[in-house]
């Protein structure tokens, strides 16, 4: 093959083998934007549609009447409406301002808090076991103490979403620095890297996979404390979308209460979905996802 090779002469499919073999495939056109973005499309599409499918089959079989369990097309027809009102907007915008705010200081708290579990033995012997523990609690538990402390308002709200993305927020951390390899660490003191620059250059870095992870469970937490905060703590001067949920209970208006919490669940899918690309983009620069996979 080298000689043919050497003298010019072309070489056939069936004569590519090995590593020859290995660095055509390696060439081949890669997949469109179009088909990709697709492929990643369909199977969201047949799972809504498979949902929305089962949910018209129960409203057929008469389990429940309309006034309880209202059908899709209601539903939609109303949700329509409702985008195009003030009052969605509006409880968006206080229920977003919570989010970002709780979800914050939870970030701030929980990344010193584990780092800290991380860095110092003792601090770990300690606490560590109680961060699990924290995590572990349903967060209207918290409620009650919160009410206590703040009454009915904001700081109560602000208080338990703290609590409950911050457990998540902090094991991220502990667990992403206790799996970075150790000979990376001494590279990168061999290299120079002490204290703070060892954190910020090398730990951080490789830690960041478990990091994001631990930030993605954290805003599951967030947001469903701040659902159960909006739904038990009620503040008249300012909607909300937990607000608007517990006013359609209350009016046993079950069309605008679906609606509303379709609008709960496209924004969970919504960060998701950031939280998915960000994991996605990390991959592919630690080079285990390849350019043009998806």
């Amino acid at each position: 093959m080298a000689s043919d090779t050497l003298a010019g002469s072309p070489r056939t499919d069936a004569e590519i083998s090995g590593l020859d073999a290995l660095e055509t495939a390696g060439r081949e056109k890669a997949p469109s934007r179009l088909r990709r973005v697709w492929s990643a499309t369909w199977p969201k599409l047949a799972a809504l549609a498979l949902a929305i499918a089962l949910w018209q089959a129960v409203v057929w079989s008469g389990w429940k009447d309309p006034w309880a369990l209202p059908g899709p097309a209601p539903v939609f027809a109303d949700l329509g409406h409702y985008a195009l009102s003030s009052a969605l907007w509006d409880g968006l915008a206080t229920t977003a301002r919570r989010a970002a705010v709780g979800f914050a200081a939870a970030v701030a708290v929980g990344l010193l808090l584990g780092l800290a579990v991380a860095r110092v033995k003792v601090l770990r012997a300690a606490i560590g076991s109680m961060i699990t523990a924290l995590q572990t609690m349903p967060s209207i538990a918290w409620f009650p103490l919160a009410i206590l402390l703040f009454q009915l308002s904001e700081q109560a709200i602000f208080f338990v979403v703290v609590l409950g993305a911050a457990p998540s927020v902090a094991n991220g951390v502990i667990h992403g620095v206790d799996y970075v390899p150790p000979l990376l660490v001494r590279a990168g003191r061999n290299l120079g890297a002490r204290g703070l620059n060892l954190y910020r250059y090398v730990v951080a870095p490789a830690a960041l996979p478990a990091i994001v992870a631990g930030l993605k469970q954290g805003w599951a937490f967030a947001w469903r404390s701040l659902m159960a905060g909006e739904l038990l703590v009620v503040i008249a001067s300012r909607t909300s979308i937990g607000a608007q949920l517990t006013y359609a209970r209350e009016l046993s208006d079950p069309v605008r209460l679906m609606a509303i919490m379709i609008v709960i669940l496209v924004v969970g899918i919504a960060v998701d979905a950031a939280f998915g690309a960000a994991d996605k983009a990390i991959r592919r620069r630690w080079g285990v996802l390849d350019q043009a996979g998806n």
